[in-house]
């Protein structure tokens, strides 16, 4: 069986010596120094300010939209994992879809004016499979409008654009550190945000909002724990290497593959990659659906990331025209990759999606 992705592990030794610390310590959670340590590392490596480790991305994004005091409409993508559209409807804000670039299959900023309203409070856009929005003309219409900006970045660990980390756009951005993305905290993302002030009001957020006996705001349960801490400090020093493994195997993909009949998604010029899943689009559904059953039948996973286009959900209470996103969430696949997939299982998927095409 090859799975569509496998979580990344560190030699079980070095997980042990952290564990060893935390029964030493017996701090298991409620910002223990290990959580301390992670959020240092990582502010460093990402080369931002203010970050926050939170339990999931989805919580994440649910504390960037209260912490903004947004209300009314968000214009978001309908191209995403189906947490940005829930996290919206969740705080009660109304998502409105603006339609995708064809190229990038990011939020499309020339649709985004098209759904202004009076009621509109922020953009919530994501840097789908980790390529970038155009965050430049993105933030030239928040600022033209009045908008607050968040990025959800849940695959967009070690992204840069503009020679810049990617995170350091936008009012706020998050991160899921999932066990199936490229870097992982088992369970576990991360806020960050340029405002200390916002900063420290999402700090109190994420702890029910009240620091030992002093009470300050409302607030949720969003910390995380020292054995999840613990797994993102094993990976951290680890997350170049798997990163350039992935993308040998990317360029081993596109070597082998027929383009002449699919395509994939093209990246901003100005950003640097992180290969976190590789998407393939075909002629159509009918050709998909045939090439997921061949590999299917060779017991070789892959996934329909991003299926259904989000504007289609059932329990939402306005449909929108949504063509790009409607169109190509039909004809996208995600196919293996992941840190050690052996190269001679990547020639035969290759092979198989090339007779069957």
């Amino acid at each position: 069986m090859i799975n569509v992705t496998k979580s990344f592990l560190p030699p079980i030794e070095e997980y042990q010596e952290y564990l060893a610390k935390i029964w030493d310590s017996s701090h298991l959670t409620n910002q223990g120094p290990l959580v301390k340590e992670l959020e240092g590392q990582l502010k460093k490596h990402l080369g931002v300010e203010n970050l926050l480790f939170v339990s999931n991305g989805t919580i994440a994004l649910q504390l960037a939209i209260k912490a903004l005091d947004l209300k009314g409409e968000i214009i978001t993508t309908p191209f995403s994992y189906v947490a940005t559209t829930t996290s919206i409807l969740w705080e009660n804000c109304t998502p409105v879809f603006a339609d995708i670039d064809p190229q990038s299959f990011c939020i499309n900023p020339s649709d985004i004016e098209n759904h202004i309203t009076p009621n509109t409070s922020a953009i919530l856009a994501t840097h789908v499979y980790g390529y970038s929005c155009d965050v430049i003309k993105i933030e030239e219409i928040a600022k033209k409008h009045n908008l607050k900006v968040i990025y959800d970045g849940a695959h967009a660990f070690g992204v840069n654009v503009y020679e810049k980390s990617i995170f350091n756009y936008g009012d706020i951005s998050t991160i899921s550190f999932h066990a199936t993305k490229l870097y992982h905290t088992v369970e576990g993302g991360a806020i960050i945000v340029k405002n200390a002030e916002l900063a420290q009001k999402l700090y109190l957020y994420r702890s029910f909002g009240h620091i030992a006996d002093n009470y300050y705001t409302l607030g949720i349960n969003g910390k995380n724990s020292e054995f999840h801490a613990a797994m993102g400090l094993c990976n951290l020093p680890k997350v170049e290497n798997i990163m350039e493994n992935r993308k040998q195997t990317v360029l081993l993909y596109k070597k082998l593959l027929d383009s002449s009949k699919l395509f994939f998604p093209q990246k901003h010029p100005n950003q640097e990659l992180n290969y976190a899943y590789f998407p393939v689009v075909f002629e159509n559904e009918n050709v998909l659906l045939k090439v997921k059953g061949a590999l299917a039948n060779q017991d070789i996973n892959t996934r329909r990331y991003f299926y259904p286009s989000l504007n289609n959900l059932p329990y939402l209470t306005k449909k929108s025209n949504c063509p790009v996103s409607d169109d190509l969430s039909l004809r996208v696949l995600c196919l293996p990759l992941f840190y050690d997939i052996n190269h001679v299982d990547v020639e035969r998927i290759c092979k198989i999606i090339n007779i069957t095409i």
